[in-house]
């Protein structure tokens, strides 16, 4: 759990670089690539979590820029680009408006009863859930997969190993 506030912004600027090595390889045509045909395009599951960020944050008291038209799905380029603000205002946002005491107020979360740390938290894993699903996508849609905790097939690859199977 994060105590200190510093904590909290480096765990975040560390996930957060790792979703924009994997939102910068998407393509726009990738966009379009589903599990199967009535599921969400890995389009609208990256601009979900994209654009929830600047919500839940609001929601949870830390005052940042709402994304405008959330509902258009825009193109790769925009999505990186539009999660690299989201993710530098998240970490400016917290520095700034939240305290080491602010991470233990309780509030009502999801119908919860949770600490800001705890919510913040959440908000980390609910991307990482979601950059997981975008990964096995992108990979269905043909494209390379930047590493996230480790060496993606192409990265075992590179480093002249034969990828796990």
């Amino acid at each position: 759990m994060y105590v200190p506030v510093a904590d909290l912004i480096a765990e975040w600027k560390k996930e957060a670089a790792l979703t924009q090595n994997i939102l910068d390889a998407l393509t726009d045509g990738s966009l379009r690539q589903q599990v199967y045909p009535e599921g969400r395009t890995l389009g609208r599951i990256a601009w979900h979590f994209v654009t929830n960020v600047p919500d839940y944050l609001n929601e949870f008291g830390l005052a940042t820029e709402r994304v405008p038209d959330s509902d258009v799905i825009p193109s790769a380029k925009e999505i990186a680009e539009t999660f690299k603000k989201i993710s530098r205002d998240a970490a400016k946002a917290i520095e700034e408006q939240w305290t080491d005491d602010d991470l233990k107020i309780i509030r009502n979360a999801f119908g919860r009863q949770e600490s800001n740390a705890s919510i913040f938290m959440g908000l980390i894993k609910h991307i990482v859930h979601h950059r997981g699903q975008v990964t096995v996508l992108m990979r269905q849609a043909g494209l390379n997969i930047p590493a996230v905790y480790g060496p993606s097939k192409e990265g075992w690859m590179q480093m002249g190993v034969k990828p796990p199977v």
